[in-house]
């Protein structure tokens, strides 16, 4: 496992944290739609207060290391490398909790999956070789994903949930194939859901406990964490190249299994 400060190199020499891809025009006009209630950018979940773009403004740069000034209005963004590091450390804390439990039954899920399957995939199958349950409720079934004109169908690898369209996984903010999951399984509910997107948001608005990543244009999460709906959520880039994630997993991964072994 690298250290912080190794880790904390590697994001930003990777762009996972530190100066990242996404313009600053591109965060703030997604802040702006949230703070006009735009669905899509809700990721499933409601709030309990009104959130003024003001608001959401200063909670991504609380959470996610945003630059604050709201006269920042073009060119580069930040995502604070050290709330990344912390982030990821307390959600290995909340895995490792789930883990104790007798017979755990986590549920892993992502919309990102050319980039954020990298570490869901290897922590799905930590969590399998230390005795998890891993939940793969409604597979196969089929919904029409919003503005997509086409059906798209929940499907499974290495029990990571994804949506498929004619054969490709793709990527989605949609709620509706979490929230279809969560109502097959009735009372059988996962005691950890590890997602992002509108499956971690889903999730969260449905009380169950949950973990995500985000990146700093997906402020829904964040807004969700900050209402107590969410245990913990991941500030970084959720699409660089896949072998970029493996020291965030590795970290995940390490710090899980010390907690295991105390």
């Amino acid at each position: 496992m690298l250290s912080r400060d190794q880790l904390r190199e590697h994001l930003i020499r990777t762009r996972i944290a530190g100066e990242v891809a996404t313009p600053r025009e591109n965060n703030l006009d997604h802040y702006s739609s949230l703070a006009n209630d735009d669905p899509y950018y809700m990721l499933g979940l409601t709030f309990d207060q009104p959130w003024s773009f003001r608001d959401i403004l200063a909670t991504m740069a609380k959470s996610a290391g945003v630059i604050a000034d709201p006269g920042h209005r073009w060119g580069q963004d930040t995502i604070d490398p050290e709330r990344t590091i912390d982030a990821l450390d307390a959600m290995a804390d909340r895995i490792a909790a789930a883990l104790s439990r007798d017979q755990p039954k986590l549920l892993f899920a992502t919309g990102h999956p050319t980039g954020l399957l990298a570490i869901h995939q290897p922590l799905a199958r930590f969590a399998a070789a230390h005795g998890a349950t891993l939940l793969t409720p409604a597979e196969g079934w089929v919904y029409s994903g919003s503005g997509y004109g086409r059906h798209r169908r929940i499907r499974y690898l290495d029990d990571v949930a994804m949506l498929d369209d004619k054969g490709g996984f793709v990527h989605t903010h949609d709620s509706a194939p979490m929230e279809r999951m969560l109502s097959e399984l009735g009372d059988l509910a996962p005691d950890l859901v590890i997602a992002d997107h509108g499956w971690a948001g889903a999730a969260g608005e449905a009380g169950v406990p949950t973990v995500g990543f985000a990146d700093s244009n997906d402020p829904g999460l964040f807004l969700g964490e900050a209402e107590g709906k969410l245990d913990v959520v991941v500030p970084l880039d959720d699409n660089v190249l896949p072998r970029y994630y493996e020291p965030l997993t590795d970290r995940l991964v390490t710090r899980v299994s010390r907690a295991l072994r105390v």
